[in-house]
């Protein structure tokens, strides 16, 4: 996910909302709970060796969440709702890549909540989407990093979610807005049958601590400290053999 606004160094308040088509999601009512069933208890217990959570008590129950995981493999999509569907209660709305809404991935993507952003090129239609969502009280799942990288190091993140974030909470007083960092670990870079995997789920960054009235700064700010606490959820990976981690274990 790319700039929402340009790159000049004013201040900046959110776009005003144009004329522009509408970009929508939508989860299957059939495909859904089918999906989540079949992953939850067979295909992610099957595949992994250990599964293990900790974090969970940073999901908020209620009102708008953006989760902003790590991304590590295509793994990393399954085991997002694996770890926090059933604390929240509700299908999670993804915002992913053009490339990823293609064939028959795109097929299913597409009926589980995904909604493709142009990465070159981001629209004012995705930014309104992925604020109705949170005004909503949806929950939003945007990989900051924007593409997946298998060494194990947090790379820079795209200032979109930021962005994202602080126009949705100016949108409308007291939203409450809360972006989760989640730490996505495996025992190896290309996971395969029998991989550990580990999901670290971090403190919540309150979007109302950031804004200050220069939405560039704000920004910078919260991608800052959210680059800060999933390089920490990133390094959870050395404790997998020695921490009891089992919040959720692979049962």
């Amino acid at each position: 996910m790319m700039e929402f606004y340009s790159s000049s160094d004013t201040c900046q308040h959110p776009p005003a909302n144009p004329q522009v088509a509408h970009t929508t999601s939508r989860v299957s009512p059939w495909l859904s709970p089918l999906a989540y069933l079949l992953g939850r208890h067979c295909l992610l217990p099957l595949f992994f060796g250990q599964i293990r959570i900790t974090g969970q008590k940073n999901i908020p129950t209620t009102g708008p969440v953006i989760l902003a995981p790590t991304h590590r493999a295509r793994w990393d999509a399954l085991l997002v709702p694996y770890a926090t569907a059933c604390l929240r209660k509700q299908d999670l709305r993804f915002m992913v890549t053009i490339d990823e809404c293609q064939g028959l991935q795109g097929w299913f993507v597409q009926r589980l909540g995904g909604f493709p952003v142009n990465s070159k090129h981001p629209s004012i239609r995705t930014l309104r989407h992925g604020v109705e969502l949170l005004q909503q009280h949806k929950t939003l799942v945007i990989f900051p990093e924007g593409n997946i990288f298998r060494d194990g190091q947090v790379h820079q993140l795209k200032p979109g979610i930021a962005r994202l974030a602080l126009s949705a909470e100016s949108s409308y007083s007291g939203l409450g807005v809360k972006i989760i960092p989640i730490g996505i670990n495996y025992s190896q870079p290309y996971p395969s049958w029998g991989t550990d995997v580990s999901i670290d789920i971090g403190s919540p960054i309150r979007v109302t601590d950031y804004m200050s009235g220069c939405i560039k700064q704000d920004a910078k700010s919260i991608t800052s400290d959210l680059a800060k606490a999933l390089q920490q959820l990133s390094h959870q990976e050395t404790k997998v053999t020695n921490h009891a981690f089992a919040e959720i274990t692979n049962s």
